[in-house]
């Protein structure tokens, strides 16, 4: 059973019809999306000229049976302040927004993916290659 947590490049390459990425979308048991990658996401609309599209295919997406939204809480934030230290003291930071997604995988035991090379700096993420 493969389940999934996409981070904001994998949703908009998907729905740009990237083949390999739609493919191992299509296999995948559950696909998580973090509500951070939402307010990127929806951030990103704003700067386009189909936002009204935009936000109506994201819905769309949002309401599959196989599609769940994580919210960020208390657990979230434990699991972000963990991965911050650990990044901190190998010296090796990434952005802060990439750090709450991969905190949300973490919470809910998801598979990362990503196209970001700089998760691979999480110790112990679990991402899809």
């Amino acid at each position: 059973m493969t389940r999934l947590l996409i981070d904001t490049n994998i949703y908009s390459s998907a729905f740009r019809g990237h083949e390999e990425i739609v493919f191992n979308l299509q296999k995948a048991d559950l696909i998580g999306i973090s509500a951070i990658s939402i307010g990127e996401l929806l951030n990103g609309f704003k700067g386009g000229d189909k936002e009204r599209q935009n936000r109506s295919d994201l819905e769309a997406f949002l309401d599959s049976p196989r599609v769940a939204l994580y919210p960020v809480d208390m657990e979230t934030a434990d699991f972000y302040a963990q991965i911050l230290d650990a990044l901190r003291k190998q010296g090796t930071p990434i952005p802060t927004n990439d750090i709450w997604i991969a905190a949300t995988a973490f919470q809910n035991g998801l598979k990362m993916y990503t196209q970001d090379k700089h998760f691979i700096q999480i110790p112990g993420i679990n991402l899809l290659r």
